[in-house]
């Protein structure tokens, strides 16, 4: 696990880095109330509805971006993600959301910037080592070293300026189709994890289904997760109000942190 301490201001990000001219970057959470706030910061905002989802097109701090919800669980999310790329000229997607806490020392309240990925529930043995994917060779699909940074440091900024004295940590997130809520099954899932090689900080439900396609299709991708819980016996409880009240915070001011960073270099 990295815990990292608070940075000094970031520097500028160009847009260019990680889009081409025409493309947008597509901001994406699990959760409408994970964008609440976001939306209503968009300059020329126009709703799209495809796919059953609504997708928001506009400028935010400069940079041109779509906005839209993944909804919960690796297939629903894919498609979104696959949705962005294939309709919305996507060149880079960041995904903000929240998580169950599996590392030690990660509290509610803390971030996590994610290094890469993993499917937790992903088991193909004895055709292949559990968690690797087949076809692919791997089990761990990485996210973007620039974009990440970007992201991890307006993080930094944000927690410093605004959510002291939350903390950022940066490593492996798991993703997999089931609300781990339980003491029992969170420890069974830590233990196994860390058997394997794979120390998880967080666990969720959508990140490495998302990782996966941009890795297919060769766009850069960052997610950060608020710590909503513990993933224990009482995250159910804590989940829906953490959402609302904390996470949606989180995500405007960190949002809008790293598309200032992106937005003061040359336009796409």
């Amino acid at each position: 696990m990295t815990v990292l301490p608070h940075a000094p201001p970031a520097p500028r990000h160009a847009p260019a880095a990680f889009l081409r001219p025409g493309q947008r970057l597509a901001i994406l959470s699990a959760l409408v109330d994970e964008q609440r706030g976001l939306i209503d910061q968009l300059q020329e905002r126009q709703r799209i509805e495809h796919a059953g989802r609504h997708f928001w097109l506009g400028r935010f701090q400069g940079v041109p971006v779509v906005l839209t919800v993944s909804r919960i669980g690796k297939v629903s999310a894919s498609l979104t993600a696959a949705t962005l790329i294939e309709r919305f000229a996507v060149g880079a997607i960041v995904f903000t959301g929240v998580a169950g806490a599996l590392g030690d020392g990660v509290q509610v309240g803390d971030v996590v910037v994610a290094q890469d990925f993993i499917q937790h529930d992903l088991d193909v043995s004895p055709l292949f080592a559990r968690y690797e994917v087949p076809a692919y060779g791997r089990a761990r699909f990485a996210c973007d070293a620039g974009l990440s940074q970007a992201l991890l440091q307006a993080v930094q900024h944000s927690l410093a300026h605004d959510f002291a004295p939350a903390r950022v940590h940066q490593g492996l997130i798991a993703s997999g189709d089931r609300f781990v809520s339980g003491q029992a099954e969170v420890r069974a899932l830590r233990e196994r994890l860390q058997q394997d090689g794979h120390p998880a900080l967080a666990v969720e439900m959508e990140g490495a289904a998302v990782a996966q396609v941009c890795a297919d299709h060769g766009l850069p991708y960052a997610a950060m997760r608020t710590i909503s819980d513990r993933a224990d016996d009482s995250a159910h409880r804590d989940f829906a109000q953490f959402v609302e009240q904390v996470a949606s915070r989180y995500a405007q001011a960190i949002i809008t942190r790293l598309l200032d960073s992106l937005g003061q270099g040359p336009r796409p």
